[in-house]
């Protein structure tokens, strides 16, 4: 695994690169990159992928441009990175905030992307399934709403909570934590798109999340027992054999 600095324009994301053979393109939520850094490891190991785990640009200290907003804009920055590397073939798999910008990646229609996975992701408004407003909320609270047993959770920075990052996260969604243009505008992907949840998820409930993928043409909907927001947190190996599995 290396990790690099891949300057694109304005903006310099930093990327650590677990290369092998079939590209993924991990995308965190509002937790950070370390939400995410075993799952990468595991997907590399098992599916002798190249696993790219990029930190959001303002996340973990890393530096941010003042014109990158939106989670559109960063969709973009990310969909630059894949030319930058000539990558092809790539499924960009994204939780929490990170399933929003893989949905915004997927609506970009770059040839360079295959397929994308939506895990507990935000961004959508649905009318009876509101989002739950995390601001405020302590981290025993969040570990609550976040996990099927709290009691799994390693440390309460596992969710989003107070700190810089989620600063920064509010940096690309504002107070809302939604885009009401999303729902009308994700009829418009044309790659596969699987959306996977938790069904303990007290952020987003499944509800929610079966209303995101009806917004999507022919996307696939899929339940993971015993598990909250971060299913690459509290079932790892359940993820990934539905991430694995031929569709």
């Amino acid at each position: 695994m290396t990790s690099t600095r891949i300057p694109l324009g304005t903006v310099e994301l930093t990327v650590r690169d677990r290369d092998r053979t079939r590209p993924y393109l991990l995308l965190h939520g509002g937790g950070g990159v370390a939400t995410m850094a075993g799952f990468a490891d595991l997907l590399a190991d098992r599916a002798h992928a190249r696993v790219l785990l990029p930190t959001h640009p303002g996340f973990g200290g890393t530096p941010k441009p003042d014109d990158l907003t939106g989670a559109t804009g960063l969709a973009r920055t990310y969909a630059a990175l894949l030319d930058e590397l000539d990558l092809t073939g790539v499924t960009v798999v994204g939780n929490s905030f990170g399933g929003w910008v893989a949905a915004e990646i997927a609506l970009l229609g770059s040839p360079r992307v295959r397929a994308a996975v939506v895990v507990d992701g935000i961004g959508v408004e649905v009318e009876g399934h509101p989002q739950t407003d995390v601001r405020g909320l302590s981290p025993a609270e969040l570990q609550q709403l976040s996990w099927h047993d709290p009691a799994r959770a390693p440390r309460p920075a596992g969710v989003p909570g107070p700190g810089p990052d989620v600063q920064a996260l509010l940096g690309y969604t504002g107070p809302a934590m939604t885009d009401p243009t999303l729902a009308g505008r994700l009829g418009g992907v044309e790659v596969p798109v699987h959306f996977v949840w938790g069904e303990s998820d007290g952020i987003v409930s499944a509800d929610y999340g079966r209303a995101f993928a009806a917004a999507v043409p022919g996307s696939t909907f899929a339940l993971l027992p015993r598990s909250g927001h971060l299913p690459q947190l509290e079932t790892p190996q359940e993820l990934l054999d539905v991430l694995l599995a031929p569709r």
